[in-house]
């Protein structure tokens, strides 16, 4: 017996010790991060891991013109990025759940072709799309260079992501949708007042994957709205370009560290409170349906 509550003893303390080795891996980042928009050393707090001068004026400057290039900006680009992420956010979340709705409670010929299709589609990466997707911005929207053309963009596909969703409604008992109907519900009465509710969790988990993918992208919204109207930019385009080269990493350096943490703490907010509906949204979603 002793044996083996020793056993289990040294288990546990190498896996808590793994554990904390982990830990500080994925923290040592985000900690650097933020002890760097305190520096007041610019460019050469990077030497140190802990700052040698603290100052909050790397939070100031980024809202306050000193005659930079882009000093004074991060307000703009915080509120394009917001207003990109919130249109998003809505438009994704109603095509998702209709589209999963839809899929989980009918039943026509081309849905399981459907289905297949945009699961073979899905494993392609999205970026290999940006060479038609600029031209359509540009030729026939007319919007190239404006973050209008994001809002397209993300919600144009973002039905093709109803598989976790589906699995949620794949859990809600059908029988519900049939007494609803007996009593002379319709549908769309059925999927507002009745599914919606008991979704929840598959509600919140959509709303926040839908909002998380435009708020931090790069690639899309660099290569879609380019560099030529800083007042355009996303926060991902403005805090790149304050690091892209040497003569503005030596001015905006520890701007750039600031900025990045005000732009962590609306998703840390969101995911510290909407924790309990992720997870169940997620676990409810992954079944096989």
């Amino acid at each position: 017996m002793k044996s083996l509550k020793a056993r289990r003893i040294l288990a546990n303390a190498l896996i808590y010790l793994l554990l904390i080795v982990l830990s500080v891996i994925w923290l040592s980042p985000i900690v650097w991060l933020v002890l760097q928009s305190f520096a007041g050393n610019g460019v050469a707090a990077r030497a140190a891991f802990i700052p040698t001068s603290w100052t909050f004026d790397n939070y100031i400057n980024l809202f306050v013109d000193n005659g930079g290039a882009i000093d004074a900006m991060f307000p703009t680009w915080f509120l394009n990025t917001l207003i990109v992420a919130i249109l998003t956010c809505i438009i994704s979340t109603l095509f998702v759940l209709l589209t999963s709705y839809a899929l989980s409670r009918f039943r026509f010929k081309a849905r399981g072709i459907f289905m297949k299709a945009n699961l073979i589609i899905g494993m392609f990466p999205g970026f290999l799309s940006m060479i038609i997707m600029y031209w359509v911005m540009s030729q026939i929207f007319h919007l190239q260079g404006s973050y209008w053309s994001l809002v397209i963009l993300y919600s144009a596909g973002s039905g093709a992501g109803f598989y976790i969703s589906k699995g949620f409604f794949d859990t809600i008992s059908k029988s519900i949708d049939e007494a609803a109907m007996i009593d002379g519900a319709t549908r769309n009465q059925i999927f507002w007042n009745i599914i919606l509710p008991l979704a929840k969790p598959i509600v919140v988990y959509t709303v926040l994957t839908s909002f998380m993918s435009p708020w931090g992208d790069y690639i899309t919204s660099s290569y879609i709205i380019g560099l030529q109207n800083p007042s355009q930019w996303t926060v991902a385009i403005g805090l790149y370009q304050m690091i892209s080269n040497n003569d503005f990493i030596m001015s905006y350096y520890t701007q750039f560290a600031a900025g990045a943490v005000c732009v962590a703490i609306p998703t840390t907010l969101l995911f510290i409170f909407l924790q309990k509906y992720y997870v169940s949204g997620v676990t409810g979603g992954a079944v096989k349906g």
